[in-house]
């Protein structure tokens, strides 16, 4: 929640997968303080969203959809995660986006890593250098 808010506090917006677990959590703190949501979602029903979902889109695309979430992202902050986040950061990498991973449980050359959701953020706000970015968190 806490890199949601921090991201919200600098004018971003929030890209994600738009369910459970670290999306929610993304995007309820972002909320708290008045930034946008985007959620991508696999399914087919924009009803998948989780209650913190501003615009959520039905991709219809199952995990083929964290293709879009990267490609919509200017920066990813991967958080903790498993093999979703892992293909996020993949993706991310092989097109040449920033990552910065919280809670890292992947030793992954170019990704930055850092230990709290404010460095986290900071990283990724300073490699942008003042855009209005919109920040995959997930």
């Amino acid at each position: 929640m806490e890199v949601g808010r921090e991201l919200a506090r600098n004018g971003a917006t929030i890209v994600c997968g738009g369910l459970g677990g670290v999306m929610t959590a993304a995007a309820r703190g972002a909320k708290e303080i008045g930034a946008f949501t985007v959620g991508i979602l696999p399914g087919a029903s924009t009803r998948d969203a989780n209650p913190y979902i501003d615009f959520p889109v039905a991709t219809n695309m199952g995990q083929a959809r964290n293709a879009i979430i990267v490609q919509t992202a200017d920066v990813l902050i991967a958080i903790a995660g498993g093999y979703g986040t892992l293909s996020e950061i993949g993706f991310a990498l092989k097109i040449g986006k920033v990552v910065v991973a919280l809670q890292n449980r992947f030793a992954i050359p170019g990704v930055y890593v850092e230990q709290t959701p404010f460095e986290a953020v900071r990283r990724a706000l300073t490699i942008l250098q003042g855009a209005s970015p919109s920040l995959d968190v997930g």
